[in-house]
């Protein structure tokens, strides 16, 4: 899919979605479509409590007009639409009803910095229009997550660093305006990379959804320079999400590019998910967690331990 700039609004998320299936539109692809089974929950649905905790510490990137806080309620509403609606689909496809609103995707990986892909933040004012939002998923079913307390919603203090290789590193590194309360950051992987056949979860906002957790991946390619290749099951908005290692829970780096996510159905009627084989398609490109590694200090983190045993 060819991902949204951070710049775009969200009210124009039809004219967007409308142009992910020009094949012609110029500018890198961006992550998205569905390899194998579709293996997206929410987080009512996951059993591993292990996961539960690392999707706590993952946050979704919204524009400043689309987080409304109230002072005197001390909740901030989140604007969105229906997922469905926004996006042309058939009414088969999953998460139809649900809410779509976030146009990235972080994860806290120091006491105030978010990881997310480069192309998400492009400027420093981009940055300081953009809000890192922890909290937006489903954690009982039917219950959609239009508000979250006001302390969930951080704003940019700067970007720390970052890099936008279209053929290689994409990633940024924000500094908050505080300290995240509530949430231990992330472990990442150090002192090495992924390698090919490593079992891999990603949490994130496929299409700017309420945050999935997607295991059932691998490595598949892991020697292009600042980046390895997966199948992932991953959508526009699923930019900047954490991908952990399924037995360590560290992550191992940031997705940012991949495969066209929607087509149109036989009739033209509606869209629905392109679907590829686990080993089909170009696959997803993940920025290498050493890429940007050196520029996150260490801390207390969360993660599973040293297990060889996969989640997923």
């Amino acid at each position: 899919m060819e991902k949204s700039r951070a710049g775009i609004r969200f009210l124009s998320i039809l004219a967007l979605a409308a142009s992910f299936s020009s094949a012609a539109m110029a500018g890198p692809l961006r992550p998205n479509v569905i390899y194998g089974d579709d293996d997206r929950q929410d987080i009512y649905q996951v059993e591993d409590a292990r996961l539960v905790k690392l999707a706590a510490s993952t946050a979704a990137l919204f524009k400043e007009s689309d987080v409304k806080s109230d002072p005197s309620s001390g909740l901030a509403t989140l604007i969105g639409e229906k997922f469905g609606d926004a996006f042309q689909l058939c009414s088969s496809e999953p998460f139809f009803e649900q809410p779509t609103g976030a146009f990235c995707s972080g994860s806290l990986v120091g006491p105030d910095l978010i990881l997310t892909a480069g192309h998400c933040v492009e400027t420093e004012e981009a940055c300081a229009q953009t809000r890192f939002v922890f909290g937006y998923g489903i954690s009982q079913l039917g219950e959609m997550p239009e508000m979250v307390p006001n302390e969930d919603v951080y704003s940019c203090s700067g970007i720390v660093t970052r890099d936008e290789n279209d053929n290689g590193a994409d990633y940024a590194l924000i500094r908050v305006d505080r300290k995240v309360r509530g949430r231990r950051p992330l472990a990442i992987h150090r002192g090495g990379d992924a390698g090919a056949g490593d079992r891999l979860v990603v949490i994130g906002h496929p299409s700017g959804l309420p945050t999935k957790v997607s295991g059932g991946a691998a490595v598949r390619d892991a020697s292009p320079e600042g980046y390895f290749v997966a199948n992932l099951d991953t959508y526009g908005g699923n930019s900047g999400s954490a991908v952990f290692n399924a037995g360590t829970g560290a992550i191992e780096g940031v997705l940012v590019r991949g495969e066209t996510d929607f087509g149109w159905d036989d009739d033209g009627n509606c869209r629905i998910s392109n679907r590829c084989a686990d080993d089909g398609c170009r696959g997803e490109d993940v920025t290498k967690i050493s890429a940007v590694a050196a520029f996150i200090p260490e801390t207390r983190t969360v993660r599973f331990g040293r297990s060889r045993h996969p989640v997923f």
